[in-house]
């Protein structure tokens, strides 16, 4: 007996996280936090899993392209879905789905790594873990909400501690009626590369940029971009200033920026899928991109100014007003906006002072390693 508590006590936490590729920014949350915990902890084991994909290979990535087809073809129904369900928890026959695709496979692989603690950053494995939960499962559920707002489908009364970017959102769930004492405020965790900040002409070598105001232009880990019109007109400043368009996965956009002859230009990247977003943002001046919760929770780290466009009706919207209200960033409108801003960060004086300002905004109300050491000391 006493060896077997002694082994107990020797062996190394370990925290399984549980996410769904609606979208890249779910995932990367669940990524940000493992190796957040790693870098403070490096005792602790972390396994991510996408659910469906991971269970259903066949049926998963099936899923998620209809959803991507959705979400840039038809935006509106997107927001509709997500108002129609806005104050409900997820409904029974969805919980049953759920259940009947997930519950045995998802059983397993929790009987498998035996975690001491599972954190879902999506509400469909939370779902799934919770009703697990109901049925005996005794591992504690955390749920990250990975927006600034607070949906109805992350809600159920196994969830053991919510995890949220902010005190309006901790608000939200109160008035649904779950005690203050099961949320913390922690901010959205980012990947400790979003930690520091990295000497900008030391990246300019190394990623072979000019020494250059530069605007970096993110459609999000599905390369979803705004009309063709505002991107070229963003080429109109291109001897003056640096454009890095940074278009995810989207390997056709691609495909079809690099073979036009706006885009080619010296002072204009054309980049796929790259994990160098932090130094990206630590030699650009501006960023332009969608409101998701993890791309503008990476730009608040750094405190550089933002512009959003194009928000998906729903969670984008709240999480673009969040921002605007606080001073972060403003909406992308008009090449008048453009005009601005590229006009602004052309002056060094003015462009160096206004990201020192967010600088200060953001250690008043976002630390980057705030939810990976909230979840330690949770833990403990």
């Amino acid at each position: 007996m006493v060896l077997g508590k002694v082994g107990e006590k020797m062996r190394k936490k370990r925290v399984l996280l549980l996410s769904e590729g609606f979208g890249s920014g779910h995932t990367q949350a669940a990524y940000a936090l493992a190796n957040g915990l790693r870098e403070l902890n490096p005792g602790i084991q972390t396994r991510v899993i996408e659910l469906g994909k991971f269970l259903n290979p066949v049926i998963g990535p099936l899923i998620m392209n209809a959803y991507r087809k959705t979400v840039s073809k038809q935006p509106k129904l997107v927001g509709k879905l997500y108002h129609r369900q806005y104050k409900k928890s997820m409904n029974r026959f969805t919980q049953l789905a759920l259940h009947r695709i997930f519950y045995t496979h998802t059983s397993q692989v929790i009987s498998q790594l035996k975690p001491d603690l599972i954190v879902c950053t999506h509400p469909g494995p939370n779902a799934v873990v919770s009703r697990l939960k109901r049925l005996g499962l005794d591992v504690p559920l955390y749920t990250l909400i990975t927006d600034y707002d607070a949906h109805g489908t992350w809600t159920s009364p196994e969830v053991n501690k919510y995890l949220v970017s902010t005190p309006l959102v901790r608000k939200k769930l109160m008035d649904r009626g779950i005690p203050a004492s099961r949320i913390e405020v922690t901010g959205i965790p980012v990947h400790p590369d979003f930690w520091h900040t990295y000497d900008k002409s030391e990246i300019q070598a190394k990623l072979e940029l000019m020494p250059l105001p530069t605007v970096l232009i993110m459609g999000g880990g599905w390369g979803i971009m705004y009309g063709d019109n505002l991107l070229e007109y963003m080429t109109r400043w291109r001897d003056r200033i640096q454009l890095i368009y940074c278009v995810g996965n989207n390997d056709k956009a691609r495909e079809r920026m690099l073979a036009d002859p706006v885009f080619q230009h010296p002072n204009i990247k054309v980049l796929g899928f790259t994990k160098e977003i932090s130094k990206l943002m630590d030699v650009s001046d501006l960023l332009i991109t969608k409101p998701g919760g993890m791309t503008c929770t990476e730009g608040l780290s750094k405190g550089i100014p933002m512009l959003f466009y194009e928000p998906i009706p729903g969670q984008e919207e709240v999480n673009c007003e969040y921002f605007v209200e606080n001073g972060f960033g403003e909406m992308l409108t008009s090449t008048e906006t453009i005009d601005k801003w590229f006009a602004m960060i052309m002056e060094p004086y003015t462009s160096v002072q206004y990201r020192r300002t967010l600088l200060v905004k953001r250690n008043q109300q976002y630390n980057p390693m705030q939810c990976s050491r909230a979840v330690l000391q949770l833990m403990q």
